[in-house]
């Protein structure tokens, strides 16, 4: 009996830990991130965000009317974004921000809502150190591999539009609708073999959606 107990808090503690997001995780990140300079006197464009952000490895030459810094890391949450937004992004001083978060949070169950207040919290963290910083929430896009929660995912991108429209400084970039087939699904063909996260086809499209306004 007593070892089912411990058996049980142990269990209880483990989970606990899990869902804590503990942000050390992603030191290895940080410290890479901590070698990056700004380029002097250019008008910064900072990506930032999870494994979306993180993998797109031509993001350079894709937007390359802008003077882009990748800042994304693979797994990381919005909270875990607003944990490390002085590395990430403030200290580099942007005129733009691009951040691509929600994806990992909603897969975790988190709600859309508490979601959504940590993205509040982090756009009020920027605009407090540059009120004139312009910043573009990319929406949460759709997968094979999680198209189960699709009904949460719509709720959050329909929060996160609706907060962008109400602010001047916000801009809500859809890629949802762009990356269904014909049949209202993800496109197969755009995603890596792990039907989570795109290959050069989807970043390809996504390019045309994105840095549609650097040509």
């Amino acid at each position: 009996m007593r070892k089912l107990i411990f058996i049980s808090f142990l269990s209880i503690i483990i989970s606990a830990n899990l869902n804590g997001q503990d942000p050390h995780r992603f030191d290895e990140d940080i410290e890479r991130f901590s070698e990056l300079s700004a380029p002097e006197g250019a008008k910064l464009v900072i990506f930032t965000g999870s494994s979306s952000i993180r993998f797109w490895e031509d993001l350079d030459k894709d937007c390359h009317e802008m003077e882009v810094l990748n800042t994304g890391f693979g797994g990381s949450h919005m909270s875990d974004l607003f944990y490390f937004l002085d590395q990430t992004v403030l200290r580099f001083h942007p005129m733009e921000v691009y951040i691509y978060e929600g994806d990992n949070d909603i897969a975790a169950a988190k709600a859309p809502e508490a979601i959504l207040e940590t993205a509040k919290q982090i756009v009020h963290k920027i605009l407090a150190t540059d009120a004139d910083i312009k910043i573009h929430f990319i929406c949460a896009k759709p997968s094979p591999s999680r198209w189960e929660y699709k009904d949460q995912y719509l709720v959050f991108n329909s929060l996160l539009k609706d907060y962008c429209d109400s602010h001047p400084q916000l801009f809500y970039i859809d890629v949802w609708n762009p990356m269904l087939d014909v049949h209202k699904r993800p496109t197969p063909d755009i995603f890596s073999s792990d039907s989570l996260h795109m290959n050069r086809q989807g970043y390809l499209l996504w390019k045309d959606i994105i840095c549609k306004e650097s040509d």
